[in-house]
């Protein structure tokens, strides 16, 4: 299927150690317990992920094959079955943005929190478990709504039959 997202209505986007931006940026969409998630793609990489009601990028064209393993790896982790992500990832950021990502947004300040809101791969790039010093629910750039699904979902336990891969 090839739309481009200007004819799509539906739902951020590099690493400095990846060229991404002379490759045609792709999408596809999933059905998801958060809604309607959209992936975006740029070469040989996941760049972004958006909710529900967000457009994909103006000029992007859906290629639902070009991202068919992040679609699997997600519905691995929302059926439970995977609590880590085996993906090639350029998240679009500033150098400290993209330090926070890879750091898994263990700590939090105003800094980090900012970072974590302009998250372009939620969930992949798991800026919803960063909680509060006083174990409060803390914002989220997906509401905090979503935030609680996606913390409910990670709380119930991996299958003991599943493969290692799943927990790669």
């Amino acid at each position: 299927m090839t739309d481009t997202a200007s004819d799509t209505a539906s739902d951020t986007t590099s690493d400095t150690t990846s060229d991404t931006t002379s490759d045609t940026t792709f999408f596809t969409t999933m059905p998801s317990p958060v809604g309607r998630l959209t992936l975006i793609g740029s070469g040989d990489h996941l760049v972004g992920l958006r909710f529900e009601g967000e457009r994909p990028p103006t000029g992007s064209v859906r290629d639902d094959r070009r991202l068919r393993d992040a679609v699997a790896q997600l519905d691995e982790y929302f059926a439970g079955r995977r609590t880590r992500f085996d993906l090639p990832l350029a998240p679009p950021g500033t150098p400290f943005q993209k330090a926070v990502w890879r750091a898994r947004c263990r700590r939090s300040s105003r800094a980090i929190g900012s970072a974590n809101h302009r998250n372009p791969i939620a969930i992949v790039i798991p800026c919803h478990r960063v909680i509060g010093a006083d174990g409060s629910m803390t914002g989220y750039g997906g509401g905090l709504d979503r935030k609680r699904l996606l913390l409910s979902l990670e709380a119930r336990r991996v299958p003991s039959g599943a493969s290692a891969r799943a927990h790669a």
